[in-house]
């Protein structure tokens, strides 16, 4: 009895385990048929004689039945995601690595937050490379140098902006409305003062950084995988996002010009 008990504890933990790298693909930009191909190759890897994945876009729910014919389900509630194509590579490669050689899972658990401790960028370099990338983006729609120098400075705010909504746990689409209308603001802010030749150019550069393309894009792969519901919500998720951008920035152009 006591052997049965620690097995299936141990088939317990193990489940945990394969959950933790589903969850960690998923908010890390994998798309949904990767994370549920993942969990299944890792629960035939591990001995279970079935297992049973549904994934979308809020939660992961895995229910599997162990050697011993007990059935265990566990469900992961998926509440923010964000994209970090390294850890996703590095939970795929780890996940190769348990597929060959399986292993128990205090070692699992470790392994996974291992993979998962990806060297992040500092604030600094993020910051620096977010007015650049709208500064770039500006030019890329036909602005000039001075332009160039108006939209890396907006960039920069716009960074601010994010940053300050994301450590108000503001929901995403309430975000980028606020971002859009406040990057807007700015711009004609600063072509009043005579700084800018081209506004619109600087607007079209900074919601460069704001539009959901990504997500869009994952959205239109699970479509083409099956995975509809995941599709449909994610491609709803990216549409209201892109509207919230329009409108924010639409508003504050329509009130002061620009």
């Amino acid at each position: 009895m006591s052997e049965n008990k620690t097995f299936i504890n141990e088939s317990q933990r193990i489940v945990a385990g394969i959950l933790d790298i589903g969850e960690l693909l998923l908010t890390s930009g994998a798309e949904v048929m990767r994370v549920e191909d993942t969990i299944t190759r890792l629960c035939d890897a591990y001995g279970f004689i079935s297992s049973d994945v549904l994934t979308i876009l809020s939660s992961i729910i895995l229910t599997a039945t162990d050697r011993n014919g007990d059935i265990i389900t566990q469900t992961r509630r998926i509440k923010s995601r964000d994209t970090n194509l390294t850890r996703v590579e590095r939970l795929n490669a780890l996940s190769r690595r348990i597929v060959a050689d399986p292993m128990p899972s205090d070692m699992l658990a470790k392994a996974v937050e291992e993979a998962t401790q990806v060297p992040l960028y500092s604030q600094l370099n993020n910051f620096i490379t977010y007015g650049f990338n709208a500064a770039v983006f500006t030019i890329f729609f036909g602005g000039d140098f001075i332009d160039f120098c108006v939209s890396f400075l907006i960039g920069l705010g716009l960074y601010i902006y994010q940053q300050l909504g994301s450590k108000l746990r503001m929901n995403g689409i309430l975000l980028n409305l606020l971002c859009s209308a406040l990057m807007a603001l700015s711009v004609v802010g600063l072509h009043t003062l005579g700084l800018g030749h081209n506004s619109d150019k600087i607007v079209i550069g900074n919601i460069m950084l704001l539009i959901p393309g990504l997500a869009l894009t994952t959205s239109l792969r699970d479509l083409i995988n099956g995975d509809m519901l995941s599709a449909v919500i994610g491609f709803l998720e990216a549409l209201l996002k892109a509207l919230a951008i329009a409108i924010g920035a639409a508003v504050v152009l329509t009130r002061f010009g620009g």
